[in-house]
């Protein structure tokens, strides 16, 4: 019987841990080139796991005008 190759194995795993960090970091890249991963801090917004937004809140802050 033949005996497992342990060390392909592990490096077939790296290979594919690697290979799916640099699609993350595409797809990342790609989303804030066309301007999608814009999120304003400080609004209230509820996103998802795919990260679209599911909730928003509209109310605006009111301002108060300077005292002059």
């Amino acid at each position: 019987m033949a005996k497992p190759n342990y060390n392909f194995a592990k490096r077939q795993r790296d290979l594919a841990k690697e290979q799916k960090k640099e699609e993350k970091l595409q797809r990342k890249k790609a989303a804030a080139e066309e301007g999608t991963v814009e999120l304003n801090p400080d609004a209230d917004t509820a996103v998802d796991a795919e990260g679209e937004v599911v909730a928003e809140n509209t109310e605006t802050p009111a301002e108060k005008a300077p005292d002059a």
